[in-house]
């Protein structure tokens, strides 16, 4: 299997990191959709970061979906068993989703011609952005403080989203506005896993 996609994009950092953790033997190329466009579009030619291409060929789309393929041939899930640590684990996943959504709609209004700034979207979206980061927070101090293994989607998700601020936009969140969510993505980062993919490589 080929995944395929930078990894400074949180979605593909995501995806590598889930397969790894599940033992999925995979090939990553660092294949930008801005400086390779032409290369990624022979991959697939929608230009959508992540992509996989499956072992008969097929390519897939859209991390979570990704994830789950991984998930499937892995035959086990990092989803937790118990039905209320599930249902919080799922609400942890969509909060960092949500977050690497919210940054991102920061990262690129900046880069838009001053002129054509618009304040009031980019408040908006502030105030979002912070709201996910506090419940992750909480979740962080509540559920991953003593580590982020096991490993789950939820506490994977998190760290990936935080390492992705603290990359793309770190002078739009102050360092220590979310304690706990720092310090769980600090000791993710520490992982074998998560040193293995660096948010800032570029090359497998």
């Amino acid at each position: 299997m080929l995944l395929v996609g930078m990894l400074d994009s949180p979605y593909v950092r995501r995806a590598a990191i889930a397969a790894t953790v599940l033992g999925i033997a995979f090939e990553h190329q660092s294949v930008s959709v801005f400086r390779h466009m032409d290369r990624f579009r022979a991959i697939n030619p929608l230009v959508k970061a992540p992509s996989l291409v499956a072992d008969d060929g097929t390519v897939l789309m859209e991390s979570q979906l990704i994830i789950t393929h991984f998930e499937d041939i892995a035959g086990r899930s990092l989803r937790p068993q118990a039905a209320a640590a599930r249902v919080a684990d799922l609400r942890a996943t969509g909060l960092a989703i949500v977050t690497c959504e919210k940054a991102i709609s920061i990262e690129y209004e900046r880069k838009r011609p001053e002129a054509f700034h618009y304040q009031p979207w980019l408040d908006r979206v502030r105030e979002q952005l912070f709201e996910a980061l506090g419940a992750l927070d909480t979740a962080a101090a509540e559920r991953w403080a003593n580590g982020p293994e096991p490993w789950t989607h939820g506490s994977i998700g998190a760290a990936v989203a935080w390492g992705f601020i603290r990359f793309t936009i770190p002078d739009a969140v102050p360092v220590h506005a979310f304690p706990a969510l720092a310090a769980h993505a600090a000791r993710c980062e520490a992982t074998d896993v998560f040193k293995h993919w660096p948010i800032d490589r570029e090359s497998p």
